[in-house]
């Protein structure tokens, strides 16, 4: 038995690594991006309401948006076949899409159940119309997953 490594090994964990770093750092900007569009989709400054109201509404939504953007970038990660540069231009790509797809969905939610997205930040309870919209764009998180796959 010796402990010697195979030929390649150092060049494919930096390699590895170096993946590893561009794709998380590609999907921590996507959680950004996903986070600021709820943000901007929410009456308030979400990051206020979070910290300082202390609302389970808002917090809720905004641990469903990033779940769900967290998803997205799994799977196009997952699809990529391991060619990085192809892998993070569709993961980009995918992510931004599903981001779209979140806001689209959650606007169409709150529309057709005439949710009042001011009045949940107001609450100081977990309210059930938070919990449907927080569900909603977990779900459609899941659908864009599966349909990078």
């Amino acid at each position: 038995m010796y402990l010697a490594f195979s030929d390649g090994f150092g060049t494919a964990l930096g390699k590895g690594a170096g993946a590893i770093a561009a794709y998380t750092a590609l999907g921590l900007v996507l959680l950004i991006i996903g986070f600021l569009a709820v943000d901007l989709a929410t009456p308030g400054r979400l990051t206020t309401i979070i910290r300082t109201n202390r609302n389970a509404n808002a917090t809720l939504l905004a641990v469903c948006d990033v779940s769900a953007v967290g998803l997205v970038v799994a799977a196009s990660i997952f699809a990529s076949g391991g060619k990085l540069l192809e892998g993070l231009i569709a993961t980009l790509v995918w992510g931004l899409v599903g981001i779209a797809a979140q806001l689209v969905a959650s606007v169409i939610v709150r529309y057709l159940l005439g949710v009042d997205v001011a009045g949940l930040m107001a609450e100081e309870k977990l309210e059930p119309s938070a919990i449907l919209l927080g569900a909603t764009q977990a779900t459609v998180g899941l659908i864009t997953a599966i349909a990078v796959i």
